[in-house]
C-alpha cells in the first residue's frame, strides 16, 4: 500500500527535477546581457585575442549558456554567414544574444538594433569594418564624417556584402 502512494510521487520528483535541469540548461534569450572577454578570449574566425580591442568588441551568447567573442563585427558576421566553417561544434546551438560595440560611446547594442557603416575610413583591428551605431542619426553622422558607402542593417549583411569589402573597404 504504501509503495503504491510512493510510486506516482516518485515519478513526479523524477518529472520535476527533469524539468528544472533541463530548464536551468537553457539560457532564456530576455535574460542575456553583455559580457567582457577573458584575456585568453579569442576571435573563431581570425584567432586574434579580443580582450586589447574593447571599442570593436562583438560577441554571440548561445542558448546553452556559451558565448564567443570576436575582435570586430566583420568577423562577427563572417562567422554567422559560415559557421559550420568556424565552429563546427556550435552548429546546433542558436545565438541567443549577439551584441556589438558602438563607435561612439563604446556602449553594447543588440545587433539587431544596430546601424552599420560600411566603407568608411575607420578600420578594426582587422582592417576594414562595418562600424555599428546605435541609431540612424549617428550612422549617418559617422557616415558624413568618415566617407563611408552607406549604412545597413544587420539582415542586409550577406556573404556577398562581406566579401565586397575586401581589402579596399569601399562597397558599392
Amino acid at each position: 500500500m504504501v509503495r503504491d502512494v510512493l510510486r506516482p510521487l516518485l515519478g513526479l520528483a523524477i518529472a520535476v527535477s527533469a524539468v528544472v535541469l533541463f530548464s536551468t540548461s537553457r539560457v532564456p534569450a530576455q535574460s542575456i546581457e553583455p559580457r567582457q572577454p577573458t584575456a585568453r578570449d579569442a576571435c573563431p574566425v581570425c584567432g586574434m585575442f579580443v580582450a586589447p580591442h574593447p571599442e570593436w568588441l562583438a560577441h554571440i551568447v548561445f542558448n546553452d549558456g556559451s558565448e564567443l567573442f570576436f575582435d570586430g563585427c566583420k568577423d562577427l558576421f563572417k562567422y554567422l554567414v559560415a559557421r559550420d566553417r568556424f565552429a563546427p561544434d556550435r552548429r546546433d546551438l542558436e545565438p541567443v544574444g549577439i551584441f556589438v560595440t558602438s563607435y561612439y560611446d563604446g556602449s553594447p547594442i543588440r545587433a539587431r538594433d544596430a546601424h552599420f557603416v560600411i566603407g568608411s575610413d575607420a578600420y578594426g583591428p582587422m582592417g576594414v569594418e562595418l562600424v555599428p551605431h546605435h541609431t540612424a542619426e549617428a550612422a549617418n553622422e559617422f557616415l558624413r564624417d568618415h566617407n563611408g558607402s552607406r549604412v545597413v542593417r544587420f539582415d542586409d549583411v550577406t556573404a556577398e556584402l562581406l566579401d565586397d569589402l575586401g581589402e579596399a573597404g569601399r562597397v558599392r
